[in-house]
């Protein structure tokens, strides 16, 4: 009979981790925070990766939405200067300004919301080491 080759994680042994109640309560708030299970949680933590909240996800799809309204925004502006109607008072450097600002807050957006969703298949460094950035990543492959 041939033995099967494991296929995922819960083919190997689970390691115990002996803990007193509040400590356990702890652990078990803290991978709820983050929409994890405990196991999960637990690993990324010994693994050393990062530990985001949920509640950054939900900012990120916020963040998101937002985005969504000023490209309308921008596009409705277009719209109504295309139609050879603009209103009384508004000049078009006031307009072009206006579409430039828009753009700018929506790269900034884009720049926060990259921060937020790193990702976690990066360690974090440890004291004394200096992290990698990508292209020195690039440069070792």
């Amino acid at each position: 009979m041939k033995t099967r080759a494991p296929k995922n994680r819960k083919d190997y042994q689970p390691i115990k981790v002996y803990c007193f109640p509040d400590e356990r309560e702890t652990i078990e708030q803290q991978a709820h925070s983050t929409g994890l299970s405990k196991s999960s949680y637990l690993l990324r933590v010994g693994m050393g990766y990062p530990i985001r909240s949920i509640v950054d996800h939900h900012q990120v799809e916020e963040l998101v939405k937002i985005n969504g309204d000023l490209g309308r925004l921008g596009g409705l502006m277009k719209l109504w200067l295309s139609s050879g109607k603009p209103a009384p008072g508004i000049d078009a450097r006031t307009i072009r300004e206006t579409l430039k600002k828009i753009d700018r807050t929506q790269d900034q957006m884009l720049v926060l919301m990259q921060k937020v969703l790193r990702p976690q298949a990066e360690p974090i460094s440890s004291p004394g080491t200096s992290p990698r950035t990508s292209s020195q990543k690039d440069d070792d492959t």
